[in-house]
């Protein structure tokens, strides 16, 4: 799944507590963050701390991957131009 701002990983983190059938409160003792916080992250807030994040993700048994951003579009002749050269 891609994810790109704080909002979609709130409402994916959300999904999946519930999809886990864990109220707030549970995972929040789970992740050692309190029921506030995780209801703020869980409604968007942008401002969250990144390493409560990672307990977060801990606690629903999940771990975050991050990968480079894909080409849009691969310019072929401009790719080849860069091995030109090189042989």
């Amino acid at each position: 799944m891609r994810i790109s701002n704080a909002r979609d990983l709130g409402v994916y983190l959300r999904e999946q507590r519930r999809a886990a059938g864990l109220s707030q409160e549970e995972l929040a003792t789970r992740a050692g963050v309190s029921r506030r916080w995780l209801s703020a992250f869980e409604s968007g807030k942008s401002s969250a701390e990144v390493g409560l994040v990672f307990h977060l993700t801990a606690a629903l048994g999940m771990f975050v991957e991050v990968n480079p951003e894909p080409p849009r579009e691969l310019d072929l002749d401009e790719y080849l131009k860069r091995f030109e050269g090189n042989g």
